[in-house]
C-alpha cells in the first residue's frame, strides 16, 4: 500500500471512530495527515476524543469559551495545553468505560506523546509540562497501585513532596484530575478556567473574571479580526473556523508544535498550505494591512527589488515601511495588535528604566572618549611637511631619514551604524529585551552624534518586510519610534542583510558599521501558491551558508559587522558559523552596553 492509500485508509477510519463514538453522523472533521505520520495511535487516539467531546459535552460552548477567553487577552497556546489536560481527564475514563478496547490505544497515544516531546522530565518550575507529563503517566498505569489522590509523582523525592511548590502540584493534578466527575460542560470550564487562572496566568484574574469572559457578545467577537490565528485558507468565517480549530485542538493531547517539527523535518522539500490564485491579487494589499503603507514610490521599489532580489532570493520581494502605527491603512485589528505589543515593550521599559539608562549612560561614554581621541590631531614624522632642525644629522648617515614633521588632523566625523533586528516570530518571547537593547544603541549613538539607521526585518509570504524606526540623519526623538517593533512570521537573514548593505555602502562615511541583533536562526518556508513567486525553503545549511555569505561579502566590501546574539544557548554554534569571531553573546540586559561598547569602540579607535 503506497503512502497515500494509507493516509485515506487513517482518515476514513478516524472518521468512522468520530461518528460511532458521538453517535452523531453530521459531526465533521478534518483528519491531520502529519499527525498520522507521526503517530498512528495519537492521530486514532485523537478521532475517538472528538466523538467522544461531542457526546459527553456541549462542544459549540466549550468553543465559544475558549475564544471569549482569547478575546479577552489568554495566550492561546497555555489555554490550549491547560483545556487539553483537563478534557483528557473530564472523558478518558469515561470512553474506556463504555468500550474497553480503546484503552490499548490510549496508553499507546500516551506513550508516544512522552516519547516524542519529553526526552528528560520536565522541572517544577515548567508547572504545565510537569503536569501534563505526570497526568500522561498516571492514565498509562491506570488502575496500578492506588487510586488517582494518592499516588505518588514522577521521580519526587520525600523531602521534595514536603516542598510547597510541589504540593501545589499535587493540588492541580486534584484539581484537573476532578474533571473526571463533571456532569456538564459548565462545570468543565469552571476547572479550565481555575487552572489557567492559577497555573498559567496568575494575573488574568485581574483582567476579567469566568462571568466577564462568558458575558463577551458576538457582536465584540465578530468585530475582531481573527486571521492573525488561521491559515490563509480559513479566512472565510473567520471566527467559525478559529472556534471549529480551538475545539479540534484541545480535544486532542499531542503538542501541535512537536507534530510540525517533525513534519517538516521528514520533509525535503515543504508545501504547506495551498492559496487560491485569487490570494496572490491580493496579496500585496495584504501586506499593506499587515505591515503599513511603504515609503518607497513604485518605481523605487521596483528598482530595489532588482538590485536585491537576485539568486537565491529572486522569487521575493522586499517592503519598506515605517510600520502599521505610523502608516496604516485603516484601524484593523494587526494596528490594535501593534499597538498593544508597543505598549508591552514601554512597560518593560518602565519597569527596567534604571539598568536601561545605566546602559545608555556607559555606552555613550564610552563612544563619546574614543571619538575624542580619533578628534585629537596627531603629529608623525614623514618626507614631508615642517622640517625638525634636530633630526637633520640624519641625512646620509641613517635609513630613517625622514625630518619633517607633518600634523594629521583628528576627524570624529566619518562613521555611519546601521542597527538591523530580527523581527521574526522566534523572538516574541524576547521582544520586549530586543526592542530595549535597539533602544539603547541608537540613544547612545544620537548621544554621540553619530548618524544611523534603525530597522527591523521579518519575512511574510515572498515578501521580506524592513521596517523603518529612524533614519540615518533623524534627531533623537526618532528614537522612540523603536518601541513599535513587534515580531511575527518568518525571516530570511541573508536578503534583509543584503538590502541593508546597499542603503549603508551608499553613505558618504569612510567608516560604516552594521549591528545585526538576532536569534541565529535564519528560517523561511513559505506557503504553496499556485501561478506565483514560491522562493526554495530558506531553513536550516542553506539559509545559514548564504547568511554568513552575505556578512563575509559586506566584510570585504569594508563594513564592520557585530552579531548581537540573545537567543537560546543552542543556537550558538549557527551564530558563530554566521557572524565568526565577531559577535556578543548577550545573556542579560544588565551587561549590555560594556559588551556592544568594547566592539564599538574597537571599530571608532581603529585606524586601519
Amino acid at each position: 500500500m503506497n503512502l497515500q492509500d494509507y493516509q485515506l485508509e487513517l482518515e476514513n477510519r478516524i472518521r468512522n471512530l468520530l461518528w460511532t463514538i458521538s453517535g452523531d453522523y453530521t459531526q465533521q472533521m478534518k483528519p491531520d495527515v502529519s499527525l498520522f505520520l507521526r503517530s498512528k495511535d495519537i492521530a486514532l487516539y485523537d478521532g475517538i476524543k472528538q466523538g467522544a467531546l461531542a457526546k459527553f459535552f456541549d462542544k459549540d460552548f466549550l468553543g465559544m469559551y475558549l475564544v471569549k477567553k482569547i478575546f479577552m487577552g489568554a495566550d492561546e497556546a497555555a489555554l490550549t495545553f491547560v483545556s487539553q489536560l483537563c478534557i483528557e481527564e473530564a472523558i478518558g475514563e469515561r470512553i474506556c468505560e463504555q468500550r474497553p478496547g480503546i484503552w490499548e490505544m490510549q496508553r499507546k497515544a500516551c506513550e508516544d506523546i512522552l516519547d516524542q516531546e519529553y526526552e528528560t522530565m520536565p522541572s517544577a518550575a515548567d508547572k504545565l509540562g510537569y503536569l501534563r507529563v505526570n497526568l500522561l503517566r498516571r492514565r498509562i498505569d491506570r488502575g496500578e497501585n492506588a487510586d488517582a489522590s494518592n499516588k505518588t509523582i514522577t521521580n519526587i523525592t520525600e523531602k521534595e513532596q514536603k516542598d510547597r511548590k510541589y504540593k501545589g502540584i499535587y493540588h492541580y493534578i486534584d484539581l484537573i484530575s476532578s474533571a473526571a466527575e463533571t456532569a456538564d460542560t459548565m462545570s468543565l470550564i469552571r476547572i479550565i478556567d481555575t487552572v489557567y487562572n492559577e497555573v498559567a496566568d496568575p494575573d488574568f484574574s485581574k483582567k476579567a473574571t469566568l462571568e466577564q469572559v462568558l458575558a463577551v457578545t458576538m457582536e465584540d467577537l465578530t468585530e475582531f479580526d481573527w486571521h492573525d490565528y488561521l491559515s490563509e485558507e480559513m479566512y472565510e468565517d473567520a471566527l467559525e473556523s478559529y472556534m471549529e480549530q480551538l475545539t479540534s485542538n484541545v480535544a486532542g493531547m499531542e503538542n501541535v508544535d512537536v507534530t510540525r517539527e517533525m513534519e517538516e523535518e521528514r520533509q525535503s522539500k515543504q508545501k504547506i498550505t495551498v492559496l487560491p490564485p485569487e490570494a496572490l491579487e491580493k496579496a500585496h494589499t495584504y501586506v499593506e494591512l499587515n505591515f503599513g503603507k511603504t515609503y518607497l514610490s513604485e518605481l523605487e521599489e521596483k528598482r530595489i527589488n532588482q538590485l536585491m532580489c537576485r539568486d537565491i532570493h529572486s522569487d521575493c520581494s522586499l517592503y519598506f515601511t515605517e510600520g502599521i502605527l505610523k502608516s496604516p491603512v485603516k484601524r484593523n485589528y494587526q494596528y490594535e495588535y501593534a499597538k498593544r505589543l508597543k505598549n508591552k515593550n514601554i512597560w518593560l521599559y518602565h519597569d527596567k528604566h534604571r539598568i536601561v539608562k545605566r546602559n545608555i549612560s556607559l555606552l555613550t561614554e564610552m563612544l563619546k572618549k574614543s571619538l575624542v581621541i580619533k578628534s585629537e590631531n596627531q603629529e608623525i614624522l614623514s618626507d614631508r611637511g615642517m622640517i625638525v632642525p634636530s633630526r637633520l644629522w640624519r641625512l646620509g648617515r641613517s635609513s630613517d631619514a625622514q625630518v619633517f614633521r607633518r600634523e594629521l588632523k583628528g576627524d570624529s566625523s566619518d562613521f555611519v551604524v546601521d542597527v538591523l533586528i530580527d523581527a521574526s516570530g522566534s523572538q516574541m518571547s524576547r521582544q520586549g529585551e530586543v526592542a530595549l537593547q535597539a533602544y539603547i544603541i541608537s540613544e547612545a549613538l544620537s548621544n554621540a552624534e553619530l548618524p544611523h539607521r534603525v530597522m527591523s526585518y521579518c519575512t511574510f509570504w515572498d515578501y521580506t518586510i524592513l521596517h523603518r524606526f529612524r533614519e540615518y540623519d533623524d534627531p533623537r526623538s526618532a528614537n522612540e519610534n523603536i518601541f513599535n517593533y513587534v515580531t511575527s512570521s518568518n525571516n530570511r537573514d541573508g536578503l534583509a542583510i543584503r538590502a541593508a548593505g546597499y542603503g549603508l555602502l551608499n553613505r558618504e562615511e569612510e567608516k560604516k558599521i552594521l549591528i545585526i541583533l538576532s536569534d541565529g536562526r535564519p528560517y523561511d518556508v513559505i506557503v504553496n501558491r499556485p501561478n506565483a513567486k514560491n522562493p526554495a525553503p530558506y531553513h536550516g545549511k542553506y539559509a545559514i551558508t548564504d547568511t554568513a555569505a552575505q556578512i563575509r561579502k559586506l566584510r570585504s566590501q569594508g563594513v564592520s559587522v557585530l552579531g548581537v546574539f540573545a537567543g537560546e544557548e543552542k543556537d550558538l554554534a549557527t551564530e558563530k558559523k554566521i557572524f565568526g569571531k565577531d559577535f556578543a553573546y548577550i545573556r542579560n540586559i544588565t551587561g549590555f552596553s560594556k559588551i556592544v561598547g568594547r566592539y564599538l569602540t574597537k571599530q571608532l579607535e581603529d585606524d586601519e
